[in-house]
């Protein structure tokens, strides 16, 4: 991870108001090493003495029956079905709005057991930074929460291989398996433009020299 790339992220996000809490958003296709930045990042942030919440909106997942309901091979479904955006917003993104509770919790599903969670309500600190990541976090739904977010820009002829090496899929893009999880990505870069809503765009197609693009 390059720390240049990392530090300037940091100095940006903590140059932010910090009267109230900052809610930043790593977005990116699956592979696309969104928890290596999101964790670096939240590092380097610790680091300045910033109090940080770090989450993922993968513990915000629907159970299977939700998100199959269009059929295990839709892409449709797996970009309109996947996640439970409601309490996501409720129980995470508006606690850490300005003026809100600042009790939240940060997980409500363990996709690797398929199962709901249940935590306690955390309290944050007043001027603590969430660091979310996820995919499609620039959708319409939550677009508006982010006061700074991030998208990593990585092809899919490499983020696949990347996340097969994370022990699921299929290392060819190509590949039958891989197909719904490329379309439903592919659908939700056509209609929401993430490269576009994300304050930067970061290259990250080199997991160890991140850059932005000139």
């Amino acid at each position: 991870m390059s720390e240049r790339t990392t530090a300037e992220v940091a100095t940006a996000i903590l140059a932010l108001p910090s009267d109230r809490f900052r809610r930043v958003a790593v977005d990116g296709v699956d592979g696309a090493g969104k928890t290596h930045f999101a964790d670096a990042l939240a590092k380097e942030l610790t680091g300045r003495g910033a109090s940080v919440i770090r989450a993922s909106a993968d513990g915000f997942l629907n159970p299977p029956r939700t998100r199959h309901r269009r059929g295990k091979t839709s892409a449709e479904g797996f970009y309109r079905d996947a996640f439970d955006y409601g309490r996501m917003v409720r129980l995470l993104l508006d606690p850490l709005a300005a003026g809100g509770s600042g009790v939240y919790v940060r997980e409500v599903y363990d996709v690797q057991r398929e199962r709901e969670v249940h935590r306690l309500p955390e309290m944050a600190e007043p001027n603590a930074i969430l660091v979310l990541d996820g995919i499609f976090l620039h959708r319409r739904e939550l677009v508006m929460f982010w006061d700074y977010s991030v998208w990593l820009e990585v092809p899919f002829s490499v983020a696949i291989p990347r996340g097969t090496g994370r022990s699921y899929g299929d290392r060819n893009p190509d590949a039958p398996v891989n197909k719904r999880y490329i379309d439903g990505q592919r659908l939700y870069m056509a209609e929401c433009k993430p490269q576009e809503r994300a304050t930067v765009v970061i290259d990250n197609a080199d997991l160890d020299r991140p850059m932005t693009p000139a």
